[in-house]
């Protein structure tokens, strides 16, 4: 009589479920942060994690106050994690360039002013030439990550955007400093100023133009920056294409060094062929260059030191 000895449990091998639930936990240092993530409660992550790890056999994670802190084992199996997200990412891509159909999702991210100024007022020819096909505006402030599909199209203002992408430079992007006809009568070197919170020091054209100048104001958007400048707080450099659709702003003719950020149109790589990226490319593009004259300033209402405009 033969005694075989009693096999050992086997060990559990990652999936890309579990690597997606351990990449978010990673990444966000929380089951409650990973939960937004995933979009998913955040018990769900807590019970997929503790599974994960009693399926491995290891801890990977320690429970702190502050957190999920990786362990060694975890950290030994980060890059792998990675690749396979990679993998996953490659063929959800793949697969998603092989539809031919007009018909569909399609995520489009662009700034938010941009957005509303430019593209918002078109929406419905949109809607008319492709009924089909299900658009999604992403108007975060922060960066989309195409590779992973959370957008298939993106339109960004910018000096370089990531080589990952594929695209072209439509238009450069240029600006003027704007005000009202009161507050630009008023404006001297001690002019009042609004100015992004990323800048902590005087700006180039404030240094420039304003020497004495009070800053009265910094924001962190455009829109709330547009605002203060129509209620009269002060002036502010701003895109041309924001400022001069305000009937109520003029700009100071003032030589400025040209911004070297322009706006692209743009896509992963093994999207560029997919139907409806196409021919939503193709019509937002020729949607920003039918806006040239307006983008490029050539549509400006200029404020005269006479007080005439």
């Amino acid at each position: 009589m033969c005694n075989f000895a009693q096999p050992a449990k086997a060990l559990k091998t990652m999936n890309w479920d579990d690597a997606r639930y351990f990449l978010a936990v990673c990444r966000s240092g929380s089951v409650s942060a990973a939960g937004k993530l995933l979009r998913v409660n955040h018990t769900t992550v807590a019970r997929r994690i503790a599974a994960f790890e009693t399926a491995l056999g290891t801890r990977l994670f320690d429970r702190t106050r502050e957190g999920y802190v990786m362990t060694q084992a975890a950290e030994n199996m980060y890059d792998n994690a990675l690749k396979m997200e990679e993998y996953a990412q490659t063929i959800d891509r793949t697969m998603y360039a092989q539809d031919a159909a007009l018909r569909g999702e399609l995520k489009l991210t662009v700034p938010y002013d941009f957005a509303n100024r430019i593209l918002a007022p078109v929406l419905p020819a949109f809607r008319k030439h492709y009924p089909q096909i299900d658009l999604e505006l992403l108007t975060t402030t922060g960066l989309v990550d195409l590779s992973a599909r959370e957008a298939d199209l993106a339109i960004r203002l910018t000096a370089k955007p990531p080589d990952y992408l594929v695209g072209r430079k439509l238009l450069p992007l240029r600006h003027g400093v704007y005000g009202t006809r009161r507050s630009l009568r008023s404006a001297g070197s001690e002019a009042d100023v609004i100015l992004f919170r990323s800048e902590r020091t005087l700006p180039e054209w404030v240094r420039d133009h304003f020497p004495d100048a009070r800053v009265v104001l910094r924001t962190d958007n455009l829109s709330t920056m547009h605002a203060a400048v129509a209620a009269g707080l002060g002036l502010a450099r701003m895109p041309c294409y924001e400022g001069d659709e305000n009937k109520k702003l003029l700009r100071l003719d003032l030589p400025l060094t040209p911004s070297t950020w322009g706006i692209w149109v743009l896509s992963h790589v093994d999207l560029r062929s997919t139907a409806r990226v196409r021919v939503t490319r193709e019509f937002m593009t020729d949607v920003i260059m039918q806006k040239e004259a307006l983008i490029r300033g050539e549509a400006s209402r200029y404020f005269e030191t006479g007080g005439q405009s």
